[in-house]
């Protein structure tokens, strides 16, 4: 949530925002609500006062015909001021409604596009696997080393549901421990196991509500189920002031994560890819209220998931997100895209954003600056490593004519073997 005053007085800068990102806003709507919401709340304080006023008229009031007067006023103040008030929660809960959807300004850096096929490649890295034989693609090649089972995960969770067994349970835990000693190495991180189970207020705050609710799963007390750390991580110091010293603040979330991929149907529907539950080490920031923290922080937390990356030994890419590729709240985002030789392209394994104070405005998350002045925090966060979605580009990078998988030799310390065969 942007301030209300930045917003008065930048109309053009939001619509420019809205322009680049794609999406719609009815700005006037909202600056006409906020000058109707201003003139009632300075109707409403002067009535209260008047009211406080008179309650302490009538306490100093001895003359009984007098103070009967002038209880009689005050009911009819009462009367005035209770109408003004509800007129004032109507246009307030219209007011909060459309300021929900005033989208983040966007860096310059952020190229124009359409959609996620105008990113732009600012980097990459590593050398793609040019087979001597057709390679396999990650089902047929987990498959057959007894790695994974989708028809039964399918006929146990349903659509898109799926078992890692054997080789591919323990390649996802060698991948888990490997990435809690790299992350961690960096010396800075508070590691922290998060709930999935989530208020709505703190979806509310993170951005994800209301524009991604079709892509939550929802509980029957309202509350829901997060896709990513992040928010359970955001919500941890919502309604808190903290002290400067304590930024900047770094935390490194593991959770069982959950997504319908309403968005996404008939998009990769084979495989592994693109489930509905998954495990996910997430980066969470919060930093002092600076642009130049807040880019540090952002290269700094992209590109400790390029180093883990790199130590897995398999090619990839990074791209800048064009603007209607960024969410609501994000001022910038990096997405890290593996190589997948079975599809011959890239595809995504992380997003590393910054949102300056869009989220902690929301969630009330302050700390006291060096003149004891309260600022919003600024937050960042980025995907740390998924699974099972690694597992792809690791198992089709790493395949052998023979139909084996090698693994990486940063695995080997936690996954015991140097090859998956067939048993």
């Amino acid at each position: 949530m942007l301030d209300i005053k930045f917003i008065r007085e930048n109309p053009e800068l939001i619509r420019e925002a809205a322009r680049k990102k794609h999406l719609e806003i009815d700005l006037k709507a909202l600056l006409v609500l906020e000058e109707k919401r201003r003139a009632l709340l300075a109707i409403v304080e002067e009535k209260r006062a008047e009211q406080n006023r008179h309650t302490d008229e009538i306490a100093k009031t001895e003359d009984k015909e007098k103070r009967g007067k002038m209880i009689q006023e005050m009911r009819g103040l009462k009367e005035a001021l209770k109408s003004q008030e509800e007129d004032l929660m109507k246009t307030m809960k219209a007011w909060r409604a459309l300021m929900l959807h005033v989208p983040n300004i966007p860096d310059v850096s952020v190229p124009e596009g359409a959609s996620d096929l105008e990113n732009k490649e600012v980097k990459t890295w590593g050398t793609k696997p040019d087979f001597s034989f057709k390679p396999k693609n990650h089902v047929e090649l987990m498959e057959r080393l007894g790695m994974l089972d989708i028809p039964r995960g399918i006929k146990v969770a349903g659509f898109r549901g799926y078992f890692l067994k054997g080789d591919g349970a323990l390649l996802a835990f060698a991948i888990w421990q490997f990435a809690y000693k790299h992350f961690l190495s960096k010396g800075e991180f508070i590691p922290a196991i998060a709930p999935s189970l989530v208020k709505k207020e703190v979806f509310l705050g993170t951005g994800y509500l209301p524009q991604g609710e079709e892509d939550l799963y929802k509980t029957q007390n309202g509350d829901y189920l997060a896709g990513t750390s992040e928010v359970a991580l955001m919500g941890y110091h919502m309604n808190e002031v903290l002290s400067k010293s304590e930024l900047p603040k770094k935390f490194l979330g593991f959770s069982p994560c959950f997504r319908r991929e309403a968005g996404s149907h008939g998009k990769d529907t084979k495989g592994i890819f693109r489930v509905h539950e998954f495990y996910k080490f997430e980066q969470v920031v919060l930093c002092e209220a600076s642009h130049v923290e807040s880019v540090k922080h952002h290269e700094w937390i992209n590109r400790n998931t390029e180093e883990f990356i790199e130590a897995l030994e398999i090619p990839y890419h990074t791209v800048i997100n064009c603007g209607a590729d960024l969410g609501l709240g994000q001022v910038k985002k990096y997405d890290v895209e593996l190589w997948v030789p079975s599809e011959n392209t890239y595809r995504e394994i992380s997003s590393a954003s910054y949102f300056h104070d869009f989220q902690t405005r929301r969630l009330n998350i302050r700390y006291r600056d060096d003149d004891k002045t309260l600022q919003y925090a600024h937050s960042l966060n980025s995907t740390a490593i998924a699974t099972p979605r690694i597992l792809v580009a690791l198992v089709e990078n790493n395949q052998q004519e023979d139909g084996s998988v090698k693994v990486p030799a940063a695995l080997k310390p936690y996954f015991g073997k140097d090859t998956i065969t067939l048993s």
